[in-house]
């Protein structure tokens, strides 16, 4: 009897202990898996380009040439085919291209010619050296249609599409500052909306790939987007081109887009509200050679301006759970984070 009790006050001793330990135990660490997107434009093809080790030591998944990735300013092929060639060349760029897989968009001077758009006459003779070069697979849809415009998923379950817009093929002609939009610089503000951007093909394309799904969309635009109009060339030259994108994106209810950009030779984060619509955030890396020693103002900037070479990073930060978490930075050419912002991927959905 007395042996009977005793081994039933071990027994609930041990379980007691064994609560109390399972109590005490620190709870499991969460895991968290990072996807990373790195972007830059602005590269002359004769000068050195220390900062794509420095993107190559970021482990980005997917860079993103946003435009000005050679200084061709050509109208001869044979001259565009051998400044790429240059870049080719270059060990850091083959060190990039053996990392990570890389794309790309064209702005004006790897189009061929300053500021050019639809008008430009070997446009079609640029896409051929442009779509070799960078590699575009025979059958590509890029290939089969006018212009560079492409989208294509990629990241964790294959939920973030990235979006890659051709600004040069269908841009209409730029108007010419004459003083009367309050700025000193290039350009002024089409009035009328019978101008364009993207030019009605490239825009019923956009539409048909903003119906898919996607938690997370990277639109790649070689001249800004959600900045304060400066004169230079940008979406700010075409207004009613600029609402149509913001009009598109709130009446498909398209979650999660994100432009990036290139062209001014600063970086910056550029944060507009506009109602109806959650926050769209313009991430601009401008250049990885090319610099200039001022910037314009932005009532829309997030943080600093960055005049020195730099890179930009979207780091996508997946919790267990499903909640994803977006970091956007610009990093220059010393690996230093200069500007960070950082927002929940729920924040950017209806």
């Amino acid at each position: 009897m007395h042996y009977l009790l005793f081994l039933f006050c071990l027994a609930a001793a041990c379980g007691q202990g064994q609560t109390q330990s399972a109590a005490t135990a620190p709870a499991a660490e969460k895991k968290t898996e990072t996807f990373r997107i790195a972007f830059g434009s602005c590269a002359h093809q004769d000068h050195p380009q220390p900062i794509l080790d420095k993107i190559v030591a970021q482990n980005p998944q997917l860079f993103i040439y946003l435009g000005d990735n050679i200084y061709g300013d050509s109208r001869r092929p044979d001259t565009l085919r051998a400044k790429y060639a240059r870049l080719g060349a270059k060990p850091g760029f083959q060190r990039l291209r053996g990392a990570c897989k890389v794309c790309a968009v064209w702005d004006d001077h790897d189009y061929g010619e300053n500021d050019a758009g639809k008008y430009y006459p070997l446009k079609k003779e640029s896409k051929d050296i442009f779509l070799d070069f960078w590699q575009e697979p025979e059958n590509s849809e890029r290939r089969l249609h006018e212009g560079i415009y492409h989208s294509f998923f990629t990241g964790p379950n294959n939920q973030v599409q990235v979006i890659l817009l051709d600004t040069r093929t269908f841009r209409s002609n730029l108007l010419p500052n004459d003083g009367s939009a309050g700025r000193k610089n290039d350009y002024r503000p089409h009035v009328s909306c019978d101008s364009t951007m993207l030019g009605g093909k490239q825009w019923r394309w956009l539409e048909d790939q903003l119906k898919k799904d996607a938690k997370l969309r990277i639109i790649a635009t070689s001249t800004q987007f959600a900045h304060a109009y400066n004169g230079y060339e940008s979406w700010t030259n075409f207004p009613c081109e600029q609402r149509q994108m913001l009009l598109l994106i709130r009446g498909m209810k398209a979650n999660g887009v994100v432009f990036i950009s290139g062209d001014v030779h600063w970086g910056e984060i550029s944060k507009r509200e506009t109602n109806g619509l959650y926050p769209i955030y313009d991430v601009t890396s401008s250049g990885l050679t090319q610099t200039w020693d001022g910037t314009e103002p932005n009532e829309f900037r997030v943080g600093e301006a960055v005049p020195e070479n730099n890179f930009g990073l979207i780091e996508i930060e997946m919790k267990d759970g499903g909640d994803w978490l977006l970091h956007m930075k610009l990093i220059d050419v010393n690996g230093t984070v200069r500007v960070k912002e950082t927002v929940p991927v729920k924040k950017l959905q209806f």
